[in-house]
């Protein structure tokens, strides 16, 4: 007889990401239970350009992907990972220092991919100041659908796998003090990935240019009585 934690294992089972419905009694959620993706994978068949035939090594890197962004994001330890090497993995972004397993599982993705070196009167997203709730709180709010990632091209096959990636969702709730607009936000990058003989990311080096994203999300009016709406104090590099 299935348990209740089993019961809510199998209802995530996901066909993007693997080790979602896998029965691992110990495995620590970081919000209790195994996430479930219905609206963020309603954005992505909705609004994928590419199609990927079921196998295809376009197919494998893209779910491979996913599948490790649900671990860094909901799960809390990583003894509990699936998709990487923890003592070898490094996240290398736009050239900037790797960081560890620990180190990207401590502040998230998104402070990891939006670490900047701007000066601080451009920064209108300050990954120092964020936690990893937080800023998952800021893009959840802002892309209520979700943030949908889909493989563009693959350019090689393992161990070193390079490929180029689309990210996009729908601007319709704040961000940082700027009304939404309801458009479509989306950029592209390239990405490098180091695999073993299992499969498991070593290396993962993105590159892309975050002014694709912050374009649209500081093209939304300021809102008024925000804490972000003295423009002296924000200049933004982004509009032109």
């Amino acid at each position: 007889m299935a348990t209740e934690n089993q019961d809510s294992i199998q209802i995530a089972a996901d066909k993007y990401r693997s080790f979602l419905y896998e029965e691992v009694h110990n495995t620590e959620w970081r919000h209790g239970a195994p996430p479930i993706y219905d609206d963020v994978n309603k954005l992505f068949e909705q609004g994928r350009t590419k199609e990927w035939p079921k196998g295809s090594l376009e197919e494998v890197v893209q779910n491979a992907l996913k599948s490790w962004e649900m671990e860094l994001s909901h799960k809390t330890r990583l003894e509990d990972f699936r998709t990487i090497n923890p003592e070898k993995f490094k996240l290398i972004v736009n050239g900037r220092e790797g960081l560890s397993a620990e180190e990207t599982l401590k502040v998230g993705s998104y402070n990891a991919l939006l670490k900047s070196s701007m000066p601080e009167e451009y920064k209108y997203y300050k990954a120092d100041e964020e936690s990893f709730d937080s800023s998952h709180d800021v893009f959840r709010m802002a892309l209520p659908r979700g943030f949908a990632w889909e493989v563009i091209s693959v350019y090689s096959g393992p161990p070193l796998i390079a490929f180029k990636f689309r990210h996009w969702g729908y601007f319709e709730g704040p961000f940082k003090g700027h009304a939404p607009t309801g458009d479509l936000l989306q950029f592209y990058g390239i990405g490098i990935l180091k695999v073993d003989e299992s499969l498991r990311a070593e290396d993962v080096e993105i590159y892309y240019d975050p002014s694709e994203l912050f374009a649209g999300l500081l093209k939304g009016p300021l809102i008024s009585g925000s804490e972000h709406t003295d423009a002296s104090t924000h200049k933004c590099p982004f509009n032109v």
